[in-house]
């Protein structure tokens, strides 16, 4: 049972789904890039409505994209995003 009154901070974990929303991610990103459309404005327009028509169906990326859950490839995007910054900053 959760204590929500605690001032703990909840930890909050996928697990090992990490690889397979990066693989998604990789892939969904080309087919869009082949097509002709910018990767990261219709992976935003996906992220906020949840609406798979802002991903092309080439080379079937948007059944790829719709077998992971948007708050996965959120945390996937997050991740990335951290870790390449400790890189450059040296961390």
């Amino acid at each position: 049972m959760i204590d929500k009154t605690s001032d703990e901070t909840m930890m909050f974990s996928f697990g090992a789904e990490e690889n397979k929303a990066e693989n998604i991610l990789q892939s969904v990103c080309g087919a869009m890039e082949e097509k002709g459309y910018n990767p990261i404005n219709q992976l935003v327009g996906y992220l906020i409505s949840g609406d798979p028509a802002y991903v092309t169906s080439h080379n079937d990326a948007r059944n790829m994209i719709r077998k992971i859950e948007r708050d996965e490839l959120l945390e996937e995007l997050v991740r990335f995003y951290i870790s390449s910054h400790k890189e450059m900053a040296g961390k």
